[in-house]
């Protein structure tokens, strides 16, 4: 099974189809996404107590490049982590994993809803509530329920 990327990666001009942004948009994505990872890294590092030389131990499952496609097309597309890590070739765990490391740096990059802004500010919430119950509002399919297997 091809995965997303290389789906991307050797056709740009279905980027738009497979992930609804377009390749331009994704790479200038994922350089964003890249460097907010690298200074998380470094951040990491300078506060780590070494056990082992730098370089050593298990490197990373997926790029940064992949760790963000990954969340674009669980956003898009809503498949479980079982489906995703196949699509992706890695177990669901490390999909899981992946994608909440990914979207809390994707969180940082792209803006909030309005609600998300002012949501620790009371008198600006309530001012905000009071504007957009005047208008009709369109959800994002990202806040909708999805119906996932039962684990019992």
């Amino acid at each position: 099974m091809t995965s997303p990327l290389v789906k991307i990666e050797s056709h740009p001009q279905s980027a738009k189809r497979l992930i609804d942004i377009n390749y331009e948009q994704f790479m200038t994505l994922v350089a964003l996404a890249e460097q907010r990872h690298n200074q998380k890294q470094t951040k990491i590092e300078k506060n780590k107590i070494r056990l082992i030389a730098p370089g050593g131990g298990r490197k990373s499952a997926m790029s940064p490049k992949e760790g963000v496609c990954l969340c674009i097309v669980y956003f898009r597309q809503k498949p479980t982590f079982g489906i995703l890590g196949l699509l992706f070739d890695i177990s669901k765990t490390k999909a899981n994993d992946a994608f909440n490391y990914w979207v809390k740096i994707l969180r940082q990059i792209l803006p909030a809803s309005q609600m998300e802004e002012v949501e620790r500010d009371s008198q600006k919430h309530q001012e905000l509530r009071k504007i957009l119950c005047e208008h009709k509002l369109i959800v994002d399919s990202a806040e909708q329920a999805i119906e996932r297997p039962f684990r019992g």
